[in-house]
């Protein structure tokens, strides 16, 4: 079987693809990356924080790529809507590799949660309206009376997370499920990690992992790390993520970084910080490491929300004592161990990799009149 990888060019959405493939390649598949294209920014084609602006060239390089290694199935990630095209087209299965935690509307069940600050049926309704664009710019006609949450899906929609972080009772939508975090990352280099240990071991206190993601224009957490790290009984590590520059005062038990990994850090930790982004909630919970949430906008909210409703999590607050009470407390610890073991034995992986040798099998091939024509009106 020809795979095709085919994620966004970020580590969060990247090393989850990543993670699935190197399992099937273990299986004896045939693993296809999509090289540089010459004459395209790929870097910007497929970032994350562009997701919406290129879909037509991700589209294309997609479809080539595809083309080219005779791919029987695409693996993409949330967002890469350049794939669900290009497999539309070409007539392919396609599988997605999600976040922790659901984003769209629940299809029924659960109680009610406030639509603000989670936004389901706006982000969807924002995610869809892109999809739509793009389709109609590679020449499709839009589809109408067909569910919104199954299009953006392709094959099947795959939740790294755990249930516990859904709302209980809610039933997901029709083709995503959930199989675990399908955690891989770089080493990390045995230089890099001794630098970091010889630094906070001449601090001497305990760490608080810290890790920053996108502000998306709203508030930064520079002015509560600054204060909280400034003579108290923590330091910082603070990994810079997909934030912007640093913003650290003099004085304070802060080293900061920007890594390609992240895992050894969150396990040298007391505790994780994280703004709600997929890689650091999973880290803490893999490591049994509870956690500390301050969303700022987009999909944090939804995980940060989760986690506080799994009793993984305290909500961040600018009051002293809050990382001590955290790290004390042993009814937050003890849920982090349960959701972290189902987490450890999920054998997320295989279960992934299962579901896109199933699809591959069983999945219809959509050929149609209508498809044929598109094929003859996009160029390449």
């Amino acid at each position: 079987m020809n795979i095709l990888l085919c994620p966004l060019d970020s580590a969060g959405f990247r090393y989850p693809a990543v993670a699935v493939a190197r399992e099937l390649s273990r299986r004896g598949h045939s693993v296809h990356r999509l090289p540089p294209t010459a004459g395209t920014d790929r870097a910007m084609v497929f970032n994350v924080r562009q997701w919406y602006r290129h879909g037509l060239a991700q589209f294309h390089t997609i479809r080539q790529e595809a083309r080219t290694c005779r791919a029987d199935v695409l693996v993409t990630s949330t967002l890469c809507h350049g794939a669900l095209v290009a497999a539309e087209v070409l007539d392919l299965p396609v599988v997605v590799v999600g976040l922790a935690a659901h984003l769209w509307p629940y299809q029924e069940g659960g109680p009610a949660e406030p639509a603000r600050p989670v936004d389901r049926e706006w982000r969807l309704a924002e995610t869809f309206a892109h999809y739509e664009e793009l389709r109609t710019a590679a020449g499709l006609t839009p589809r109408t009376g067909l569910d919104r949450q199954r299009l953006l899906s392709g094959d099947g929609l795959l939740l790294r997370g755990d249930p516990a972080l859904e709302l209980a009772g809610a039933a997901l939508p029709e083709g995503i499920r959930h199989v675990g975090p399908c955690w891989w990352e770089p080493p990390a280099p045995e230089a890099e990690l001794r630098e970091i240990a010889e630094h906070t071991d001449r601090v001497g206190k305990p760490v608080v992992y810290v890790h920053l993601g996108r502000t998306f224009g709203g508030h930064s957490l520079w002015p509560w790390l600054n204060a909280t790290f400034a003579g108290g009984p923590f330091q910082a590590v603070v990994d810079l993520g997909r934030s912007g520059a640093a913003e650290q005062a003099d004085g304070t038990d802060i080293l900061v970084v920007r890594k390609p990994w992240l895992e050894p850090l969150v396990r040298s930790a007391e505790l994780v910080v994280t703004s709600g982004t997929s890689a650091p909630v999973l880290a803490a919970l893999l490591n049994d490491r509870p956690l500390v949430v301050g969303p700022a906008g987009g999909e944090q909210h939804v995980l940060a929300e989760a986690c506080l409703r799994a009793g993984v999590a305290r909500r961040l607050e600018d009051r002293p004592g809050l990382l001590s009470e955290v790290a004390a407390d042993r009814d937050l610890l003890a849920q982090v161990e349960r959701i972290g073991g189902r987490l450890r034995r999920s054998g997320s992986q295989a279960a992934a990799a299962d579901f896109v040798e199933e699809t591959v099998r069983t999945a219809p091939r959509r050929g149609t009149a209508a498809l044929r024509q598109a094929l003859a009106r996009t160029p390449g």
